[in-house]
Parts: C-alpha cells; structure tokens; sequence
C-alpha cells in the first residue's frame, strides 16, 4: 500500500519540479540579463522610437504612428536600397557557400579522398594546413582594415587588379568608382573575408562523414562526381542550411566595406539598408525613420530566416 502512495506521489513531485523554480532563474540570469539589457530592450526601444519624429537633439518629440513607414515606403530609393541589399545578400551568400565548400573539399583530408602517405603525405598534409590558414585568416582581421587594403587594390590608375588584367591585355575596370562594377567589388572583399569562415565549417562536416560511405560508393563503380553528390552534399546539408542563415544575416548587417570602399556610392549603387539606416539616423538625424529603417531590417532577417530554417527542415539528415 505504501509503494503504490509513493508511486502515486512521484507525478506529482515531478509536476511540480518541472514548474518554475526560484533557484533556477538565479542560475539563467547571468546569461538573461544582458540578451535583455542589450537586445529585447534596444529592439523594443526602437519600435518605439519609430512612431515618434525624434530629431536625435531634443529632449521632445511628437508621435507620429506610421508616419515614417509610409514615407519609407513612398521613397523610390528605398526600393532600390531594398534591391541594392538582397542583391548583396545573394551575392555574397551563395559564393561564400560554394567557394567555402571547393576550398574545403581541396583542404581536407576527405574520406575516400585524396591522402597522403609515408613522408610525402606528412608534406601535403603540412601545406594544406597552411593554405588553410592563409585562407582563414582574413576572417580574423577587421573589416575595416581588409576594406582599406582593398581600396588600394580596386585603385584604377595604380591598383594590383588592373596591372593583373593589363597583363592578360584586358580592359582596366573603375571598380568602386563604377556604377557598373562597385556592388561586385564589395561582394568581392566581404566573400574574400568570409571564405575561411565557411570553410572551416564544411571541413568539419566532411571530416565527419563516415569512411565507409564513400568506400562503398567507389566499391559499386561511383566516380568523384557521384560521390559529391549523392554521398558529400548530403551529408553536409546541416551545414550548409546553417552557413545559409548565418551568411545572410551577416549580408544584411553589412556596413564597414561600403562605408570605406564606395560611402554608398557611385550614384547610390552600393547604398544597403544598413547604410541607409546610418544616413538617416546621423545625417540626416531623423530617428524616428531610421527606427523604421531598423524595424524592415530586423523583419527581413526573420523572414529569410524562418524561410530558410523550414525548407531546411525538408532537408534529409545524416548523423
């Protein structure tokens, strides 16, 4: 009779354990409190801020509900600032996945791949390690010093690209000074300062796949070409939903190259929402439509978001 009281009891302990604990939240808000102090609060904030005709300066200000999304949806240049940005976000996104995955699959030991043996296999192994550092390392150095290199290097009259072109007897290019060309030379420096990063994810994922996958695809006659994709690709699609969300979330948030290597320019052509954003905030110092600017910001990177993480979902997974 006693077991079968203490048996009864025990779901109801365990109700009450899997409730709110005091002692609990003690532990999570050291890690709460500043995703509170510095992201749910400022996201609010700027809701709020929106709605307002804040100048910036003054202590006062005036509500104005959706006065600043109606003129930011009455502007021409916000659609082609809207263009301007998923055109970076696609550019740089898809070559960060494609080329970071090439590089991976060049400098990784892949299973079934390529392998060193003996000593010769030591040296290959020891200059893929470097290669993979020389391509990491971009990853790690500020933004703003990669744009400021690349400046000289986009340089018409004297830079490195157009010397390396006059040596193939091909055109000079303006680069950043081009309507025609300046979106690619951003999308080029933030890929070049990207690549390690996505590389050093997709040599993981290979690394992880299980050695016997490949062998058994080269066993029933696969060549490479099979074996990327219908064994490699798959296995890496975690990743590559992943590097997916996180590359174009980045893209979206992109501001220190087009500050440096183009200020928004020739013509508005590099102009992003981010930028935009900076324009109206501190140029132009109208908070309440920067705030807005804002909000589309963060509602575009929730969309792309959500979209990507359900048709990730659709995705076959391999452990």
């Amino acid at each position: 009779m006693k077991s079968l009281l203490a048996g009864s009891a025990s779901p109801g302990k365990a109700r009450r354990g899997a409730g709110e604990n005091p002692a609990g939240w003690l532990f999570v808000l050291p890690a709460l409190l500043p995703l509170l102090v510095f992201w749910v609060f400022p996201v609010f904030y700027s809701l709020f801020i929106s709605f307002t005709d804040w100048d910036l300066m003054s202590k006062d200000f005036n509500f104005v509900l959706i006065k600043n999304y109606i003129s930011l949806f009455r502007d021409p240049k916000f659609f082609k600032i809207l263009a301007n940005t998923l055109i970076f976000a696609l550019g740089t996104t898809g070559s960060v996945i494609v080329l970071g995955f090439l590089a991976a699959l060049l400098f990784s030991g892949v299973p079934g791949g390529i392998r060193g043996r003996g000593s010769k296999g030591r040296r290959f192994s020891s200059g893929r390690g470097i290669f993979r550092t020389l391509i990491f390392s971009p990853y790690i150095t500020p933004m703003i010093a990669v744009s400021i290199v690349w400046s000289w290097i986009f340089e018409p009259r004297v830079g490195v690209l157009n010397f390396i072109l006059s040596l193939f007897r091909l055109p000079a290019l303006k680069w950043t000074q081009s309507m025609d060309t300046a979106m690619l030379s951003v999308i080029i420096v933030t890929v070049w300062k990207q690549l390690g990063w996505a590389m050093i994810f997709y040599i993981e994922a290979i690394n992880r796949i299980p050695g016997s996958l490949p062998e058994a695809a080269i066993i029933d006659g696969a060549g490479f070409a099979k074996r990327l994709v219908h064994v490699t690709i798959p296995m890496v699609s975690p990743t590559t939903y992943f590097l997916v969300i996180i590359s174009t979330i980045i893209s979206l948030q992109a501001y220190d190259q087009i500050l440096v290597l183009t200020n928004g320019g020739p013509a508005g052509a590099t102009r992003t929402l981010l930028y935009y954003y900076y324009q109206e905030a501190f140029n132009n110092f109208s908070a309440g439509k920067a705030s807005a600017v804002a909000v589309v910001i963060v509602l575009i990177t929730v969309i792309l978001s959500v979209s990507e993480t359900m048709l990730s979902k659709r995705a076959v997974y391999y452990d």
